[in-house]
């Protein structure tokens, strides 16, 4: 089953930032993961939600993004991205294929 990173920042400091960006996919990659959204246009549809920049990751199961959010061939990026955003950040259980979303619970 499929889980999902989905991550709101606030860069605060733009040109570390950039060094994340470099180190962040190859470990991402090494546990299956995938950029579904990075930093592209948003529109905010409904409610009063800012968001300056929005990335959804995909990983092939919730254990898989676990795994790599606790790594050691992500710490580095980890910690520069702390170091220079803030960042809210979620992992949600996706719905295995073919499933009906209105059986979940």
């Amino acid at each position: 089953m499929p889980a999902y990173v989905v991550v709101e920042v606030t860069v605060k400091d733009a040109e570390n930032y950039e060094r994340y960006k470099q180190l962040a996919p190859p470990a991402i990659g090494l546990y299956g993961g995938r950029y579904l959204a990075r930093g592209g246009r948003t529109e905010v549809l409904e409610g009063t939600w800012d968001v300056p920049r929005f990335i959804i990751l995909e990983f092939p199961s919730y254990e898989r993004a676990q795994e790599w959010w606790n790594s050691p061939e992500y710490a580095q990026a980890k910690a520069l991205r702390q170091a220079t955003t803030h960042t809210d950040m979620l992992l949600v259980e996706g719905l295995p294929p073919g499933a009906d979303p209105a059986a979940r619970k």
